[in-house]
């Protein structure tokens, strides 16, 4: 599928989130949503984003946007690696990548690449508690990030560079 614009319809869908809750995007209507592709639920990058987001949490909720992330891990992996941290907002896991085909989320191997071509990245991502070689297995999605009106209507498609490279913090807090 073709990367989804600013504007377009947000595609509908209903998952179990990785604690076996049915999540349905149609009982979001009315709220802003983040909605967060991201690789494996190994991925340093990734645990860094979660623990951003994590951090950030209480500012998100203050502005009235509910968070739903996307991982191509299974639950159990999601379980033992993401999930460690406890995030107070939606983890979605989604192995058949359905919902990143629905989203036009791509893979790239030079991706990889273009995330360690930073020193201060690789410095971060190796010296950061998430590390972990398992998610070296993990297909080479790349990030993207949707911000969804409360038509849910998209407000911002944002598809990342790099497997670090997601939607500013700051700019999704921006957001009026």
């Amino acid at each position: 599928m073709a990367r989804l614009k600013k504007g377009e319809k947000a595609i509908e869908f209903s998952a179990n989130d990785y604690l076996d809750n049915n999540i349905d995007l149609n009982d979001y209507k009315g709220k802003k949503i983040l909605l967060s592709f991201f690789r494996g639920a190994s991925c340093v990058f990734c645990n860094i984003r979660v623990n951003q987001l994590i951090t950030k949490y209480p500012d998100f909720k203050k502005k009235g946007i509910e968070i739903i992330a996307i991982f191509i891990s299974s639950k159990d992996e999601i379980s033992k690696y993401a999930g460690k941290q406890k995030a107070p907002f939606i983890v979605i896991p989604n192995p058949s990548l359905d919902l990143y085909e629905k989203y036009g989320v791509e893979e790239s191997y030079s991706g990889l690449f273009k995330a360690l071509i930073t020193p201060s990245r690789i410095i971060n991502a190796l010296t950061s508690r998430f590390f972990s070689l398992h998610s070296l297995k993990d297909k080479p999605v790349i990030p993207a990030d949707f911000l969804i009106d409360e038509n849910q209507d998209i407000y911002k498609a944002y598809y990342g560079k790099d497997f670090g490279d997601h939607l500013p913090i700051d700019e999704i807090l921006s957001w009026e």
